[in-house]
């Protein structure tokens, strides 16, 4: 994720919904590798749900936020807006029943869907009886149409409509935040907007050479070997762990840390122990931070704050030290000066063709350690017509492709962590191929760093 620049041009600035710098790069990365970023939402019922019950929310939606389209334009410099969706995925409903055990596996499946961001096809609804006599259900959209927080604000309002037994509705929901559709005076718009954009572009390269001694931490290179002899097409190693709440605030006081510290402090752990880096290296960790506001029509609005932590073999990380660089990154981030130079050039980054970001995305790294914290916000939505979820998560999702894309960005861990009144949960995503070649083997490496710390780890 990249912060939203000073020099950027508001969304509604000239009127139409104009996609952000973020929308903008997700739009044309799914051009290279489609669908390879989504969010997912997944949810686990002790009690049945009826197809019924998913039609009605699927009804509210269709109508909500995240129901959008990018519509372009052909004139030069001017950005695409987002519209109203013209079509909607319709409702996965499995009548055969998961097996409790099989409960990961389903939703891992359910994530990988083909979307298509220029109709508005950004989101699919799946739910499945468990053989137990639950249900599964879950919802995944596409980076393109809404970072977490996007998907919170249309989650939450269709759920409350839903429950409340309102109609679906765009112009009194969320779906009213989308914006407008081009009428006559689309040209004109485009014109004005295009001005605007070569004005954004001059104060962003102002700005960043004024930031030009500004500098982020670095990453980890990624050691050739080990080379496993893996196939060609790799699944990232996925696990979901429990842990009492109440042991993982003991732990993280005891250690004089936060829940993002612990947080952390497990996932650099856990990145360490997998002789990827060597003992005293510092571990570039990004902690993405929501910028949304009220009645934000953006899609994405989220930046990253990067951090270094330093790794010791056979130790854990050091909570205070953590606690005080996420401090010190957030104040660095609310000063333009403090930014680094590429985040003012994001104006410039959307005048790129598509096939020069091609060419620089080929080449890109992807975080070495991503850490999401989502606190309670999941409790929000985890009521559906009256029955409440025994187990809610939320996770971005890094789907199946070739096993040399996956080496060549440099891959590491992901970490989302989300609680209730009584349950941590983490989902843990592996996917350096190497390193992490089977869920066993990710499970293994959690399981050595959470005893480290005194955790009791409970696995899906």
């Amino acid at each position: 994720m990249t912060v939203t620049a000073p020099a950027q041009v508001s969304a509604t600035e000239t009127g139409l919904n104009r996609i952000t710098a973020d929308d903008d790069l997700f739009f044309k990365l799914h051009s290279l590798y489609p669908n390879a970023l989504v969010n997912q939402l997944a949810y686990r019922f002790e009690t049945r749900l009826d197809r019924e019950l998913l039609e009605q929310w699927h009804a509210h939606l269709a109508v909500s936020s995240v129901a959008r389209r990018v519509r372009t334009t052909r004139f030069p410099i001017a950005r695409a807006h987002w519209e109203p969706a013209t079509s909607t995925m319709p409702l996965v409903w499995s009548d055969e029943p998961v097996a409790d055990e099989d409960a990961l596996d389903w939703f891992l499946a359910r994530a990988q869907v083909e979307f298509d961001p220029e109709s508005g096809e950004v989101w699919q609804l799946a739910g499945a009886p468990l053989a137990s006599g639950g249900t599964l259900v879950t919802f995944v959209a596409s980076h393109v149409a809404c970072d977490g927080g996007g998907a919170m604000v249309a989650l939450t309002d269709s759920l409350n409509r839903l429950n409340a037994g309102l109609a679906p509705d765009r112009d009194s929901s969320s779906g009213r935040l989308v914006g407008p559709v081009a009428g006559r005076g689309r040209l004109a718009a485009d014109l004005a907007d295009a001005r605007h954009q070569l004005r954004a572009v001059a104060r962003g390269v102002r700005a960043a050479r004024k930031a030009k001694g500004v500098s982020e931490p670095a990453r980890n290179p990624r050691p050739v070997e080990p080379k496993l002899d893996l196939p060609e097409t790799y699944r990232a190693a996925d696990a979901i762990v429990q842990v009492d709440l109440a042991e993982w605030n003991a732990v993280a006081h005891a250690a004089g840390g936060t829940t993002n510290g612990l947080l952390i402090g497990l996932a650099v752990g856990v990145f360490g122990r997998t002789g990827r880096i060597g003992d005293s290296a510092k571990v570039r960790v990004d902690i993405p931070h929501s910028m949304r506001e009220a009645d934000d029509r953006r899609a994405n609005a989220t930046t990253g704050l990067p951090i270094s932590v330093d790794y010791r073999a056979g130790e854990r990380a050091d909570l205070p030290t953590i606690r005080a660089a996420l401090k010190a990154a957030g104040l660095a981030y609310r000063n333009p000066e403090t930014i680094p130079p590429i985040q003012h050039l994001q104006p410039v980054q959307m005048l790129l063709p598509k096939f020069v970001l091609h060419k620089f995305a080929r080449t890109a790294k992807a975080p070495e350690c991503l850490c999401t914290n989502m606190g309670s916000t999941a409790q929000q939505i985890a009521t559906i017509g009256g029955h409440r979820a025994t187990d809610i998560v939320m996770r971005p999702v890094v789907n199946p492709g070739p096993i040399e894309l996956f080496r060549g960005i440099e891959v590491g861990v992901n970490f989302a962590f989300s609680h209730d009144e009584t349950t941590a949960r983490l989902v843990v995503t592996g996917a350096d191929p190497d390193r992490f070649p089977t869920r066993e083997a990710l499970q293994d490496v959690i399981a050595a760093e959470f005893a480290a710390w005194g955790l009791t780890p409970r696995f899906w």
